[in-house]
């Protein structure tokens, strides 16, 4: 963590950085939002996402976004990528220690409400940690019982709904089923994520949401739809769906993030 530290201060300054965003897949065009970027490899930090899931960024950008310093991620590493959900703990301490205090998560998700189909965003209210592993396996202070009432932040999620209704978004909040993947879920699950009560499903996410409340973050998370549940529609589920169909709700989460970044 300290040379990651050391080598993001030498090419960015020692200004704070209020807050994070970490893009999920095909979402890496909210990059541009940046003014003033400064673009780091994440070869050049060690700790941070080495991962190779086509559809995300390899960088950490830090700049100015609703005249406020943020850095993003453009990529992250799964759990199904190795088998270690705190793979990202060594990416999100460093944002620590660089000011954060404020995490924003997009994901990739499939949805299981017919009223928020592909191309539309679902704000995360809660999830259910499906996989059934967590980041703080091995943490041996009394700091690992994180109490995950209210993680993603009633604030946030408040505001966002202003600003979506503001800028003719359509918009729903749900809870977010994290399954470990890589492969999809199968008719059945999916049937059992609805009676379980959840709105969508992904590989991703809550593992960050995890460390960020350990870290003492405000978190917030929303997913681009790019899917319905397996079973629940005629098509055939794959990566490359999620990369095409991501792009559409980059576009508004384009438009909806600087405002969000500007109320923080």
């Amino acid at each position: 963590m300290a040379k990651a530290l050391k080598t993001i201060r030498n090419k960015a300054g020692d200004a704070p950085i209020e807050a994070a965003l970490i893009l999920g897949s095909g979402l890496s065009d909210v990059g541009t939002l940046l003014d003033g970027k400064i673009t780091i490899p994440f070869s050049e930090l060690k700790g941070f996402p080495q991962g190779g899931v086509s559809g995300h960024g390899k960088e950490l950008l830090i700049g100015e976004m609703g005249g406020r310093r943020i850095a993003i991620l453009t990529g992250r590493q799964h759990y199904y990528e190795h088998g270690d959900p705190a793979a990202m703990r060594p990416a999100l301490e460093t944002l620590k220690q660089l000011g954060v205090r404020t995490l924003l998560l997009t994901n990739s998700a499939g949805s299981l409400d017919r009223d928020v189909p592909p191309g539309n965003l679902m704000l995360i209210a809660d999830h259910i940690n499906h996989a059934g592993v967590n980041p703080l396996i091995g943490e041996d202070t009394d700091a690992r019982f994180v109490n995950m009432v209210d993680a993603y932040d009633p604030t946030l999620r408040a505001a966002t709904h202003a600003i979506a209704a503001r800028l003719e978004i359509a918009l729903k909040e749900g809870v977010y089923m994290w399954y470990s993947g890589p492969s999809f879920e199968t008719p059945a699950e999916i049937r059992m994520a609805q009676v379980l009560g959840a709105s969508a499903v992904g590989m991703s996410t809550v593992p960050e949401v995890i460390l960020g409340r350990f870290f003492g973050m405000r978190v917030w998370a929303c997913s681009s739809i790019t899917n319905m549940g397996a079973g629940m529609a005629e098509e055939t589920i794959s990566h490359t769906q999620t990369k095409e169909v991501a792009k559409w709700g980059a576009e508004k989460l384009m438009r909806l993030l600087p405002a969000l970044v500007e109320e923080l």
